[in-house]
């Protein structure tokens, strides 16, 4: 079947999953998850440890058959025709695959010779990937004096040897330093940029919102929210209107004249007046109100909800701060082997 047959209106789609199923003794890991992935997009996955995220990767990507429900890769069913599904994708996993004791370009020539290209082509493409990822000046060094990013980069340098249309990155970013992680969200920019499908599962929620152009939020192995990031943090509240005024004296004055014009209560907290902002255009009528009532303003701001009170409002759980991730891994380890 040619891959652009398969749309959903006219877009392609990449990933079209339909009531996924998987379980481990009494333990229902995925339980019936629905995802369709527009081709040419970010899509982003989250969840928190145990969720199903790793378990639904695997699926996707044939390294477990799927229990119950269909999955299909630009039309091509997961368990019928897994050969040609897996010449379409790249996986990288939340652990790195490559051997540590093998520099950096023995690593890639030798996934480029299983992958069947010839010496010239591999070493071609071994230079190629290392230049694109940064890593040209490391590249004899043995991958076990490798940071921990640069291991991560090489990792996902490898699962695009053969230029598959459609990546499931797996926590791609998990223990890397801010600035790492922020050098692979350019390079996720970038493959996208060049035609690639991602599909990225993380507990990081800043990186959902940088990079997704859709989300799904998976909590017990089911889908429970799915939209755009400003769809998600709309569906938990409106955005939030914070004034701070120069003259402290004029905080109760101005928190009037915020029920007056926007016809909501604010609150105050440490000098700061916040107040649900359901209607924008209000916000005019309350500047002007504020000045013809001789109060001046020293800040004012609109603040969106987060995600993290997207996953406080849906799952009923935060998802772990940073700090928490880096050092957490052995339950990481834990989800993937669920």
């Amino acid at each position: 079947m040619d891959l652009l047959n398969r749309k959903q209106g006219s877009e392609v789609l990449a990933v079209e999953a339909r009531g996924l199923f998987k379980a481990f003794g009494q333990n229902r890991a995925v339980d019936g998850v629905d995802l369709n992935v527009r081709a040419g997009t970010i899509y982003g996955v989250l969840g928190p440890n145990g969720a199903g995220k790793t378990t639904t990767i695997n699926m996707l990507a044939t390294l477990l058959r799927p229990d119950g429900g269909s999955a299909k890769i630009f039309g091509h069913d997961v368990v019928k025709e897994s050969q040609i599904v897996r010449q379409l994708i790249g996986v990288t996993g939340q652990y790195a695959s490559v051997d540590e004791s093998l520099s950096a370009t023995e690593n890639l020539m030798i996934f480029s010779r299983l992958l069947g290209l010839g010496r010239a082509e591999a070493r071609n493409k071994t230079v190629e990937l290392l230049e694109e990822f940064g890593l040209t000046e490391a590249a004899k060094r043995p991958l076990k004096n490798f940071s921990g990013g640069m291991r991560r980069r090489l990792d996902l340098a490898a699962s695009l040897i053969a230029q598959p249309p459609l990546i499931f990155l797996d926590e791609p970013t998990t223990g890397l330093d801010p600035r790492t992680r922020s050098q692979m969200w350019d390079t996720i920019r970038r493959l996208v940029n060049t035609g690639s499908t991602i599909l990225l599962t993380t507990q990081y929620l800043e990186e959902a919102d940088q990079l997704a152009d859709r989300v799904a939020v998976i909590d017990r192995g089911r889908v429970v929210a799915e939209g755009t990031v400003d769809e998600l943090k709309a569906s938990v509240g409106t955005s939030s209107l914070q004034l701070i005024v120069h003259n402290p004296l004029d905080i109760e004055a101005a928190c009037r004249t915020i029920e007056q014009v926007l016809k909501v209560h604010p609150t105050v907290t440490s000098g700061k007046i916040t107040a649900p902002m359901a209607n924008a255009d209000l916000v005019t009528d309350l500047l002007i109100s504020l000045r013809e009532a001789g109060i001046h303003l020293a800040e004012m701001s609109v603040q969106k909800p987060t995600l993290d009170e997207v996953f406080l409002t849906i799952t009923g759980q935060g998802v772990q701060d940073h700090s928490q991730q880096a050092s957490d891994a052995s339950s990481s380890k834990q989800e993937a082997r669920v």
